[in-house]
């Protein structure tokens, strides 16, 4: 089980080495409109739970959660992991890292 966190700059490279990680946005839709990461898949935390479904195909498969900060993508990941998810990485500093990140 991966558990370990990712960094916004690790994320960043990853993705200017063309790679498609499954990337999971749990901040609310204004702030996903306002900016977001090219493919990231938008479920607001608070809809997490019963939206937990839309993410099956991914149980076994890396998933990097993010938010605006890394909180709520923190509590996404300990979510995810209580239901059965085994790649869970969140995004350390989340967006405002990630706009940082060289």
């Amino acid at each position: 089980m991966i558990t370990s966190d990712i960094t916004a700059a690790e994320l960043k490279q990853r993705l200017a080495n063309h790679e498609t990680p499954v990337i999971l946005d749990v901040r609310e839709p204004w702030e996903h409109e306002e900016q977001s990461i090219p493919g990231s898949i938008l479920i607001p935390l608070g809809s997490l739970p019963e939206r937990m479904s839309e993410l099956d195909d991914y149980k076994e498969q890396e998933v990097l959660v993010h938010c605006r900060s890394g909180k709520r993508s923190a509590t996404a990941q300990a979510i995810m992991q209580q239901q059965g998810f085994k790649h869970v990485r969140n995004v350390e500093g989340g967006m405002l890292a990630f706009n940082e990140a060289q």
